[in-house]
């Protein structure tokens, strides 16, 4: 395809995202920015959440890891199940018997002001940082893909992303982010499910015969049992994937306010359930498209791509679909994927930290009403912008992208599991004041124990696993300065 016809198609599909936003945001008021009225049928707020919880990362990223650790991330994905059934059971009736806008406004009910403005803070520095990795790693393949051959450089190409989501985000919100989620998962899974059906075709294959193959045997490897000290071992991504959906999923604001614009708090279980197990099944056809990428390069004798002189297997999958004479389906349906694997994360987490910064730090619900839309819409510029810096900045990280927002999130959500955890686990009141002061401290030591030299630890490698320990220290931090007293909650 040419970099006009990329464009054009480009320009169309925000058409399409635009034309929803004009329907969707017809009622400009905070309630629906915030909670889409709480109308949001559940089935809808199911399946667009499949691509916010994708992404790019899964899109790009994860097919890449099949060259270094094979099928290893079901394991993970498996984790993720077990998770989503913590967060149906046991998060989300917590939420919605509180009615909140913001789910750390639990924290202040819990424990005090200080603790919901330390789980808030905790958030925003995971999201911001999340929703710019993701972003980042999309930007990077149409960099590479287009805008490089044309002239635009990276940082424009960032600037005209983000513009283009505040656009379409900035009346509706959240009931817009609903519906234009829905239409980029079917986008998403559509790109996949031709990239896997053309490249079996031309590998004279069908997708089971793919399966069976002896190719596919060398690289499909899930479970790994032998050896505890490697990143791969089953126990640390499954047990890791169970906290990182927890943390990533229940205590963040962006994930769960999809599910309070349900209806109720059983429409909002049904959504969970049927989106843990949509979940399992494509990140598994992800993985597999990841394993006919290299079956195809391997074949072809192609090379990694390389960018400013470093392997970067994120990009075999655009490197496939645009440059190697596949057809011009796979390059459209690959293009319109991409687009639609950044947004649909994008476009979420600026409503998300718009809503999280509006009530829990500027208390907006509280501020006389006249003051309030115009509050809202100042806040979702500004964090527009924080976003185009922190994704400039991260085009200097190394490394695959996807183990880069993992092993950075394992940090950052940690404290909000402690702070969680030690709610809903214990009867206990904690020194509201010191709370900011453990969390900042968890972060610290979990880094000294995973920055710990080989001396010390032999050949241990950390993973997923950090989380957990993250928030284990995080807990026994909140216990020392705890005394025993009833939860001010009856929940």
């Amino acid at each position: 395809m040419t970099a006009t016809q990329i464009l054009l198609l480009i320009a169309a599909y925000f058409g399409v995202l635009i034309l929803i936003s004009y329907f969707t945001g017809k009622e400009d008021s905070n309630d629906a920015f915030f909670k889409a009225n709480k109308q949001s049928p559940w089935y809808i707020v199911a399946f667009g959440m499949i691509g916010a919880s994708l992404s790019g990362v899964t899109f790009i990223s994860v097919p890449g890891m099949i060259g270094g650790q094979q099928f290893a991330y079901m394991q993970g994905v498996f984790g993720f199940f077990v998770g989503y059934l913590f967060i149906l059971f046991v998060l989300l009736p917590i939420y919605y018997k509180l009615n909140v806008t913001s789910i750390y406004q639990y924290l202040e009910q819990r424990f005090g002001k200080v603790s919901y403005k330390t789980g808030a803070f905790f958030f925003l520095l995971s999201r911001v940082t999340g929703a710019s990795f993701r972003l980042f790693l999309v930007a990077l393949a149409m960099q590479y893909i287009v805008f490089e051959d044309i002239g635009i450089p990276f940082w424009a190409t960032v600037v005209i992303s983000i513009l283009l989501i505040w656009i379409y985000t900035n009346r509706g919100g959240i009931k817009t982010i609903v519906w234009t989620d829905t239409l980029q998962t079917l986008t998403m899974l559509i790109s996949v499910g031709v990239a896997i059906y053309l490249i079996n075709e031309k590998l004279d294959w069908t997708f089971s015969g793919f399966l069976n193959s002896e190719e596919f045997s060398s690289k499909g490897q899930i479970f790994f049992f032998d050896d505890f000290k490697s990143k791969t071992y089953f126990w640390k991504y499954f047990i890791g994937g169970i906290f990182i959906t927890i943390a990533m999923t229940g205590l963040d604001q962006d994930m769960m306010q999809k599910n309070l614009t349900c209806k109720n708090k059983r429409d909002a279980q049904k959504n969970m359930f049927t989106m843990a197990t949509l979940v399992v099944v494509v990140n598994f056809f992800f993985l597999s498209l990841g394993a006919l990428l290299f079956i195809y390069a391997e074949k072809l004798g192609l090379q990694i791509p390389m960018v400013d002189g470093r392997t970067r297997t994120d990009l075999l999958f655009p490197e496939i679909a645009m440059n190697q004479n596949l057809g011009a389906a796979l390059s459209v349906t690959f293009i319109i994927g991409l687009i639609a694997a950044a947004y649909s994360s994008a476009d979420s987490a600026l409503t998300s930290l718009t809503t999280s910064f509006s009530v829990d730090f500027l208390n907006i619900e509280n501020r006389p009403r006249e003051t309030q839309k115009p509050l809202r819409k100042k806040v979702h510029i500004g964090v527009s912008i924080l976003l185009v810096i922190v994704v400039i900045i991260f085009n200097n990280l190394e490394g695959n992208v996807v183990g880069n927002l993992f092993k950075f999130a394992t940090f950052t959500y940690g404290p909000l599991l402690g702070l969680f955890s030690f709610g809903i686990l214990t009867n206990r009141q904690i020194k509201d004041k010191y709370t900011w002061l453990v969390g900042l401290l968890s972060i610290m030591f979990s880094f000294v124990i995973t920055s710990l030299p080989q001396s010390i630890i032999g050949s241990y490698q950390f993973h997923w696993e950090i989380l957990p320990l993250n928030g284990l220290i995080t807990f026994i931090g909140l216990w020392l300065i705890s005394k025993k007293q009833h939860s001010n909650i009856d929940l």
